[in-house]
């Protein structure tokens, strides 16, 4: 049953449109039932080109980003005493690395650590080490010692991998297929309709057994063996992302994996990846990443509910969000689908959270060192083209997971906290920290901790995420029934209430 929330804007009805729009009432009315809850999806012109950024602040992509570094499998053991180490490079490294997070780290107890003395410890255990591995684990265990996510260590060898990777659409390829760690096994989450995955007839809820050379049952075993708390939360979150990122390569080669179905019977499937439909943009140090941008309308007799998807926060997104966000201003309700988006450019949330308000609004505050500063998000009265443009004022839904990370869990939440938005789904990543990227002396890059991020209200969602206010947690067999539990339920909630699991899954895919 639809819940009203607290939030009251001052508009409450949706504004009449400015331009024309395929609303229904242009329909023939025997024509409407046709159309009702027939998704239209969002075009996909080529987004803006992103050139370098210098902008300071991150969320938890570095964390998505790192997992193209993990090798498939561990099968080249440590090497002790590595040809042309340089001790005293990797001296300089570790103390760079010290020194980095002691000027800038939020608190200055760090959490009530001696951080002279683990500096000395740091210094010694870099001086004795016989290669760079070492010295990276050094710094890992430095980074532990604080208990907070977006400590991150790219090495240097990874990032010279990511000079050749593709740096377009037209080059980079994938097959639509994502994956979720579900009960200890690998799940198709989501099979993109008219994908390569789909076309070859993979189905949502299949399990996934191998991918090219890669054995997953081994791969997660290795992955997986760490301590439990933050570092075995990490590495199940960085699992599936690693495995999605294997399914991608150049345009025209094909995926080899093999699944097992509902009934257990053993899928191989051969799918040749196509062009991404989005933009590769390049990040600072961070790898080629690429912005995808989705959108659905969901029509009936009584007007439409849109959908909007996204899996990063950045830049190319301001366009497309605006754009969408004009074709459904006058829609009942907004679904905003954010799960498996694990953050970006924390900044973006002013721009973002002013579709959806109408009085200049906090969205939460990062203490740093020197200060703090507030997210506002004032309301935005003109489009990108300068017309006039009225803040949304219907239902919004906002549907999370456990990939939900970093700029996502910070805008749903402050969504949540005045009561603008109800969540859907799963609880977050609790990756929620905003962070600096930092190339070392030896070329490696270090993400690390600037500052602390509350919502309005105070709350503190690192290591706890958000908690969704209906929960849905994934389940295999609504999966393979071809139900999407929390989508279905938000696109309810928003006002498409005549929304079945039937019209549901035809319409979707």
């Amino acid at each position: 049953m639809r819940q009203a929330l607290p939030y009251r804007p001052r508009f409450n009805a949706p504004p009449a449109a400015k331009r024309p729009t395929p609303a229904l009432h242009r329909l023939h009315p025997g024509h409407r039932q046709a159309a009702r809850l027939a998704p239209a999806t969002g075009s996909r012109g080529q987004l803006p080109r992103l050139a370098w950024l210098a902008w300071p602040v991150l969320g938890a992509l570095a964390l998505a980003l790192v997992a193209r570094a993990l090798p498939a499998q561990r099968t080249v053991r440590p090497v002790r005493g590595e040809t042309g180490f340089d001790r005293a490079l990797a001296v300089a490294t570790a103390d760079s690395a010290w020194a980095r997070i002691a000027h800038t780290y939020y608190d200055t107890t760090f959490h009530g650590q001696d951080w002279n003395a683990i500096g000395r410890t740091l210094h010694a255990r870099a001086a004795r080490a016989r290669d760079m591995r070492e010295v990276r684990t050094a710094i890992g265990e430095m980074f532990a010692a604080l208990g907070e996510s977006h400590f991150v260590l790219i090495p240097s060898d990874a990032i010279a991998t990511w000079a050749d990777a593709p740096v377009d659409g037209e080059a980079l390829g994938d097959v639509g297929i994502e994956f979720r760690l579900l009960d200890s096994t690998i799940v198709v989450s989501r099979v993109a309709p008219d994908g390569a995955a789909a076309l070859a007839g993979v189905h949502p809820g299949w399990t996934l057994t191998s991918l090219g050379d890669v054995d997953v049952a081994a791969f997660m075993r290795e992955r997986l063996d760490v301590p439990r708390g933050p570092a075995r939360r990490l590495a199940e979150l960085q699992l599936p992302m690693s495995l999605m990122l294997r399914t991608q390569g150049s345009v025209g080669s094909t995926m080899r994996a093999t699944f097992r179905d509902g009934e257990g019977r053993v899928r191989r499937v051969e799918a040749v990846r196509r062009a991404v439909p989005g933009e590769v943009v390049r990040f600072g140090h961070l790898p080629p990443q690429v912005v995808r941008f989705e959108t659905q309308r969901f029509s009936d007799d009584r007007g439409c509910v849109g959908v909007i998807r996204f899996n990063v926060w950045m830049f190319p997104v301001m366009a497309r969000l605006d754009d969408a966000m004009v074709d459904f201003q006058r829609c009942r309700g907004i679904v905003l689908d954010l799960r498996g988006n694990t953050g970006g450019v924390t900044a973006m949330l002013q721009g973002i959270g002013g579709y959806f308000v109408d009085t200049a609004t906090s969205f939460g505050t990062m203490s740093t060192r020197s200060g703090a500063m507030q997210y506002i998000a004032t309301p935005r009265r003109t489009d990108r083209r300068g017309a006039a443009f009225v803040p949304f004022g219907g239902a919004v839904a906002i549907v999370l997971d456990g990939l939900s990370g970093s700029t996502s869990e910070m805008f749903a939440a402050a969504m949540q906290s005045m009561g603008r938005a109800r969540i859907f789904g799963e609880p977050s990543a609790g990756q929620a920290l905003p962070a600096m990227l930092a190339r070392l002396p030896n070329g490696d890059v270090m993400q690390h901790v600037i500052g602390d991020f509350t919502t309005a209200d105070g709350r503190r969602i690192e290591a706890r995420g958000v908690t969704p206010d209906v929960r849905w947690p994934l389940r295999r067999a609504a999966l393979l029934m071809g139900r999407d539990e929390a989508f279905m339920d938000a696109l309810a909630w928003t006002g498409a209430a005549t929304v079945t699991t039937a019209s549901l899954s035809s319409a979707a895919r």
